[in-house]
């Protein structure tokens, strides 16, 4: 199945219809009781998570009733609903606020992420910047593309970078202390490794070709479906640090690395899957 064109157009306009009406009048807005803790004290949701995502959830279901809707906020609740991307014939997948650390915290570095995928391989995804109103979006075999209101969308493709200029985003917060420490180690090899606390933007400078590679240690559909496919539609080189290929349905038990050349995905393999696989 295709996803037809007039059904992506309509998804980009439920996200930019949704985020207006329920994230951007909440944006350094929202009520102490608005931000409660989830897994850990900086894993946060806001009243903004939960009522875009049952906007956002409700609009598709409209656009697309046989799929199977997963949220990152449904799946908090039942854990057993993103083992369903790998079977489901349709499955939306959606962040509803990517980066909800910094929305709380009032910095605009935050997103929308959907991604469609078809037997838990991903066909179609948005990048969505509800700040600045544009949005980066892939669909499988049709490229990567960025778009805002008024211009006709650019296509995104990625080319080499000089050596010396390797740039990338590791969320190295996210590692144990000691695994923290080793991969550290290995950060003078690069002119610039740092992460800004959002899949989504992430992925748009990745797509965007502004960075060299990104490498993930979390395995959520929500975060990585949508961005995968934009490097890869892009040009770019995705895979586990494992050697293995990713899919939307593998949601644990790896390590997702983009970069923008195949030998970037394996300078990166090779600089810190030793460190990871020996933890």
């Amino acid at each position: 199945m295709t996803l037809a064109k007039n059904i992506q157009a309509q998804l980009i306009a439920l996200i930019r219809e949704v985020a207006k009406s329920e994230i951007m009048p909440r944006f350094r807005s929202l009520a102490v009781d608005d931000v409660r803790s989830k897994t850990a004290p900086d894993d946060l949701v806001t009243l903004a998570d939960l009522r875009s995502e049952a906007a956002i959830s409700e609009g598709v279901r409209r656009l697309l009733p046989a799929a199977v809707v997963i949220g990152e906020e449904a799946v908090e609740d039942d854990p057993g609903l993103v083992s369903r991307i790998a079977d489901a014939p349709l499955s939306v997948i959606i962040d509803p606020v990517d980066g909800t650390w910094n929305f709380a915290k009032g910095l605009a570095t935050f997103g929308v992420i959907l991604a469609v995928a078809e037997a838990g391989e991903t066909v179609f995804g948005v990048l969505y910047d509800p700040v600045l109103d544009d949005w980066i979006w892939a669909s499988k075999g049709g490229g990567a593309w960025y778009e805002r209101p008024g211009t006709a969308p650019e296509r995104l493709t990625l080319g080499g970078r000089a050596e010396g200029d390797v740039t990338g985003c590791l969320p190295l917060f996210n590692f144990d202390t000691d695994i923290r420490l080793r991969l550290a180690g290995e950060i003078p090899g690069f002119r610039r490794i740092w992460s800004v606390r959002c899949s989504c933007h992430e992925y748009r400078l990745m797509a965007g070709g502004r960075i060299d590679f990104t490498l993930s240690n979390a395995l959520k559909p929500w975060d990585h479906a949508a961005g995968a496919l934009a490097v890869a539609e892009a040009g770019g080189a995705i895979g586990l640090l494992d050697g293995r290929d990713y899919r939307a349905s593998i949601t644990k038990g790896g390590h997702l690395v983009t970069a923008g050349s195949a030998e970037m995905l394996d300078r990166v393999r090779t600089t810190f899957g030793p460190i990871i696989a020996g933890a």
